[in-house]
């Protein structure tokens, strides 16, 4: 074999890469939260009035808002069981209360890429630790599988999603134009990572977040996770 010429450089080898296993849908259990697989038959009845008169929350979705129960049941009938997106139901351990869903897709375990998204919280769950938690579950799962690289992707108006990923210690990566049509409107996607390297830090940071000692008697933080993660991203949304 001829020497390789300098001047055409070329990524480092991964030693020792295996691609991982897709998702499998098991349950994920924490300290505050549970997801479990989603199920029409078990979830939609209970998770629909969480949404009611919160029409907002699906300003940024590819469907809904549902005016029934079992318009929602017929969708949530559609998506489960399925591989990719591999939906989970999101409930509060402390309240028993189901709070949203969540998904991974795009899964690409040849490139050792997943992604998490269809986040959709209902207030309840909203800016609880069960709700962060729902996160660092599912980021656990995917680096423990040997993933290298957890994707979140969001229309870029929506702000609220980008402040979500900086503060779980997602680095931002940049603007796709014009990168999808939803509910007959222009979507501009931003796009955010986590790599395998920066997991090693951030599972600290989420761990000492999530630590009951974290938190004063009346639940408020005594560190923000925010200030946390900000060392390990790379990049900063330059829009917040």
């Amino acid at each position: 074999m001829t020497d390789r010429d300098p001047s055409r450089p070329v990524g480092p080898l991964v030693p020792g890469w295996t691609p991982p296993q897709a998702p499998t849908g098991e349950v994920l259990e924490g300290r505050y939260t549970r997801l479990e697989p989603l199920e029409a038959a078990a979830h939609a009845e209970a998770l629909f009035p969480a949404y009611a008169g919160q029409d907002w929350v699906w300003d940024y979705m590819p469907y809904g808002p549902f005016e029934t129960t079992d318009s929602y049941r017929d969708w949530m009938a559609g998506m489960q069981g399925q591989p990719d997106p591999l939906f989970y139901a999101i409930r509060d351990l402390e309240t028993g209360a189901l709070g949203g869903v969540a998904s991974y897709l795009r899964v690409t375990p040849a490139a050792g890429s997943i992604e998490v998204g269809h986040i959709n919280y209902a207030p309840r769950l909203q800016r609880t630790r069960a709700a962060t938690e729902a996160m660092y579950l599912m980021m656990r799962w995917a680096f423990d599988a040997g993933y290298r690289r957890y994707e979140w992707k969001c229309d870029a108006l929506n702000h609220m999603s980008r402040r979500a990923a900086q503060r779980l210690g997602f680095s931002y990566e940049g603007i796709f134009r014009q990168a999808v049509v939803v509910k007959g409107r222009n979507r501009d996607t931003a796009w955010f990572a986590i790599t395998d390297k920066d997991w090693t830090t951030l599972r600290g940071a989420f761990e000492q977040w999530l630590d009951p000692a974290n938190f004063e008697s009346d639940g408020t933080q005594r560190i923000a996770l925010k200030d946390l993660t900000a060392p390990v991203r790379v990049a900063s949304d330059p829009s917040l």
